[in-house]
C-alpha cells in the first residue's frame, strides 16, 4: 500500500504566516519614502531598521550616544582616527550593529563611505582648542560644510548637527563664533538640517566637575561670577538619540541648557561639601592666565588653551524665543545637584568615601511614556 504525501497545504500556512509577520514589520516614512524593516520586540537584540553614522562618536557625547542608538536596535557607523579610541564603543550594541570606520575630516571619500549606507547623519565633531593641523574654522566650519555636504549628495534623509549654546557671531570666543558660522554653512549645504545648541555638559568624563575636583585654580577666574546652565550628558544623548525617528524635529533647532543656572563659585561650593575636599586658591586675573595659557598651549598634550581663557569669562545666554528645547521631546532634564556626587564621590578620600550626602543626591524617577512623531 502506497503513501501519498501531501505536504503543499502544510507549507503555504508558514509562508503566509511568515509573509504577514515581515509585513507587519514595514515601517514607511512619508517625509523621506523610506522603507525601514523592524524585527524583534525592541531593545539591544532587536533591528530598527535604521542605520546612524556618527562623526565624533569617540568623543565624551558620542560614547553616550552611540550607546543608545546600539541599545535600541539601531546599526551605528563609527568614524574613527585611532582604533583604540572606538574599541569600547563595540560593546555599546549587540553583534555586527556597531561598525568602526577610519575616517579624516579633509579625506571626502572617507567620508562618503562612512555615511554611504545609513539614513541618518550625527555631526559631533568639535575642538576645544586648535592644534598645528586643525584650527577652529577647520572642524567647526570647514569640515562640517563636508560632512553636509556629502551627506545631501548621498541622499541622506536626516543630518542632526551639534553646535553650542554659546554660538554667536558677535562672540569674543573664536570657539563660539566658529560654531555660529558653522550652522550657517549647514544649513546652507543641507536645508533639512536639524541644529542642536547643548549648554556646558557634565558626566563621567567632563571636563567640569572633574576639573573642578582636581585643578579648581583654573575656574577661580572673574571672581566666581561667570554663569553657566551645566547640562546632563544623558539628557543630551537621550534627545539626539529622540531625533532619530521624530521627523518633525527637522529643520529646527535645539537650545538644551540645563534646568538651572549656576555661577562657579556655587559650582565649586557644590563640589568642595560632595568632595570633603578645601578647593580654597587665589582669584587668577584675566592677563595673567592668558599668559600661563599661551605657555601650556606649547605643549603637545591638552592643557587650558587661550580661547577657554576667554570662555571663562562669558556667561551662558537665554534661550532665543522660538527655538525648540527639551520639553518639546518630552524630557525633564537632570539638576547638577541631583547627580553630582555621582561624579564627584571618587575624589573623596578612602576615610570618608561612604560618608552620607547632607542634601540633594540621586532621585528615582519613573520614566514617562511620550512619542514625538
Amino acid at each position: 500500500m502506497s503513501r501519498v504525501l501531501t505536504s503543499t497545504p502544510n507549507l503555504v500556512r508558514p509562508l503566509q504566516q511568515q509573509s504577514r509577520s515581515y509585513a507587519q514589520q514595514l515601517v514607511l516614512q512619508p517625509s523621506t519614502g523610506r522603507v525601514h524593516i523592524q524585527k524583534g520586540p525592541g531593545g539591544r537584540h532587536s533591528v530598527t531598521g535604521h542605520v546612524a553614522t556618527v562623526f565624533g562618536a569617540t568623543s565624551f557625547l558620542g560614547r553616550y550616544l552611540v550607546s543608545k542608538l546600539a541599545k535600541a536596535g539601531t546599526q551605528v557607523i563609527v568614524p574613527y582616527r585611532d582604533a583604540d579610541e572606538a574599541r569600547h564603543l563595540k560593546v555599546c550594541g549587540d553583534l555586527g550593529q556597531v561598525v568602526p570606520m577610519e575616517w579624516d575630516l579633509n579625506n571626502d571619500t572617507q567620508i562618503e563611505e562612512c555615511l554611504r549606507h545609513s539614513d541618518t547623519v550625527y555631526n559631533l565633531v568639535g575642538r576645544d582648542y586648535t592644534t598645528k593641523n586643525f584650527s577652529f574654522n577647520d572642524v567647526h566650519v570647514s569640515g562640517a560644510r563636508r560632512i553636509a555636504r556629502i551627506a545631501h549628495l548621498s541622499g541622506v534623509s536626516r543630518l542632526i548637527h551639534v553646535s553650542h549654546l554659546n554660538a554667536s557671531p558677535t562672540s569674543k570666543s573664536a570657539f563660539y563664533r566658529t560654531k555660529f558660522d558653522g550652522e550657517l554653512a549647514v544649513q546652507d549645504a543641507f536645508p533639512e538640517a536639524t541644529i542642536v545648541r547643548p549648554g556646558w555638559m557634565y558626566g563621567h568624563e567632563d571636563r567640569l566637575l572633574n576639573t573642578m575636583a582636581v585643578s579648581p585654580s583654573i575656574f577661580r577666574v572673574n571672581h566666581g561670577e561667570t554663569k553657566i546652565a551645566p547640562v546632563h550628558v544623558l539628557d543630551v544623548a537621550q534627545a539626539l538619540s529622540i531625533m532619530l525617528k521624530a521627523t518633525s524635529t527637522a529643520s529646527s533647532t535645539f537650545a538644551l541648557p540645563g534646568p538651572k543656572t549656576y555661577t562657579f563659585e556655587q559650582i565649586r561650593q557644590l563640589t568642595e561639601a560632595l568632595t570633603l575636599k578645601k578647593l580654597d586658591g587665589p582669584n587668577f586675573p584675566k592677563p595673567l592666565l592668558a599668559l600661563a595659557a599661551r605657555v601650556w598651549d606649547l605643549v603637545w598634550w591638552p592643557t587650558l588653551s587661550p580661547d577657554e581663557v576667554t570662555r571663562r569669562y562669558i556667561d551662558d545666554v537665554d534661550v532665543e524665543a522660538g527655538l525648540k528645547g527639551f520639553k518639546d521631546l518630552g524630557i525633564e532634564p537632570d539638576l547638577l545637584e541631583d547627580l553630582a556626587i555621582v561624579y564627584l564621590r571618587r575624589y573623596r578620600s578612602s576615610a570618608y568615601f561612604d560618608l552620607p550626602i547632607q542634601s540633594g543626591g540621586v532621585k528615582i524617577r519613573q520614566p514617562k511614556y511620550h512619542v514625538v512623531e
